[in-house]
């Protein structure tokens, strides 16, 4: 037994087969080949063993590329299923000369636990380059990029872009001359800031605020319209400072000694609630909205509105 195995082991020995992945008649540097082995009369019956391939350096200045990709060929039905192997893999050299490919062994397992080795005989490879002849060569520099001429078919949705957009301003253009001649004649009437800062704190007057997880909605709704108050009335950035800062902009002001002591209070404990989860008591939440009602009530310059003698049906029409 151990006799037929090793003739039938030089039987099947063979040569590999090395195919360009470019067709060419010659291998050059780079270029990449399939490198393999074609197994006759594989069956059910046994098991096929690859070897493992060297990686990423199959030889000195040959390396692979991938693993091995296995294709089954001339498949036979029958009790026994027969077919061809086909096994490769991708090698790429990147020297010039005569390399010789090493061997491929490949293990085949039968049921009973027997093992054959088919061994693939080694092959050579030339691997030329390109000559170049030193003589009569004469290097030249990078060419300039190539200017087509432009065409109007790539002209001519520029000039459609501009004409549309030289229509859309001058459409704009006159709906805005034509909108600015209907002018309403008579007098605009912009509501005070003490009005407006009353109306604003007016929307906190319910205790429901007074929770711990509305009270940052309640500080915040009346300290904003304190801010917009004080920016007009006594013309201090308030909306874009801090408390501290308002307050300092806000010394030698008319306010009232004890009215200003109090507000910068609210100020600094609304501060607390905002940025630190501080949590009023109901008494110093029920001190808040009449307090700010105070500061704007107490500090307000009263403003006489003029009236126009004219009536609503005299509103639109220009004067002559």
């Amino acid at each position: 037994m151990k006799l037929l195995t090793l003739i039938l082991v030089a039987l099947l020995q063979g040569m590999p087969f090395l195919n360009q992945l470019q067709k060419r008649d010659s291998i050059l540097i780079a270029d990449q080949l399939e490198y393999g082995v074609t197994i006759d009369q594989a069956s059910d019956t046994v098991m096929i063993g690859w070897p493992q391939i060297p990686s990423p350096e199959l030889m000195t200045d040959i390396y692979t590329i991938g693993g091995w990709k296995i294709d089954t060929l001339n498949m036979q039905k029958g009790q026994i299923r027969n077919y061809s192997l086909k096994g490769s893999f991708v090698i790429q050299p990147f020297a010039d000369g005569v390399f010789e490919l090493p061997p491929i062994s490949v293990l085949r397992l039968h049921r009973d636990g027997s093992v054959d080795t088919l061994t693939f005989r080694s092959m050579p490879m030339e691997v030329t380059t390109i000559q170049i002849d030193t003589t009569t060569f004469v290097p030249h520099d990078i060419r300039p990029q190539i200017t087509y001429p432009v065409t109007f078919a790539e002209v001519f949705p520029w000039v459609i872009g501009f004409i549309g957009a030289v229509l859309l301003v001058a459409i704009v253009v006159c709906l805005i001359l034509i909108g600015g001649g209907r002018r309403v004649i008579g007098p605009v009437y912009k509501e005070p800031a003490h009005i407006t800062a009353l109306r604003k704190m007016d929307k906190f007057r319910s205790n429901k605020y007074w929770v711990p997880e509305k009270q940052k909605q309640f500080y915040s709704g009346i300290t904003d319209a304190l801010r917009e108050y004080i920016a007009a009335r006594y013309g201090v950035g308030a909306l874009e400072m801090t408390s501290a800062e308002i307050f300092d902009g806000l010394k030698g002001s008319d306010i009232p000694p004890g009215l200003y002591g109090e507000l910068k209070e609210l100020f600094e404990r609304a501060d607390f609630v905002k940025f630190a989860k501080y949590v009023a008591t109901d008494e110093e939440n029920a001190t808040v909205l009449p307090l700010g009602v105070r500061f704007v009530t107490e500090t307000y310059i009263p403003e006489e509105e003029e009236i126009s003698p004219r009536g609503p049906e005299d509103l639109g029409r220009n004067d002559k």
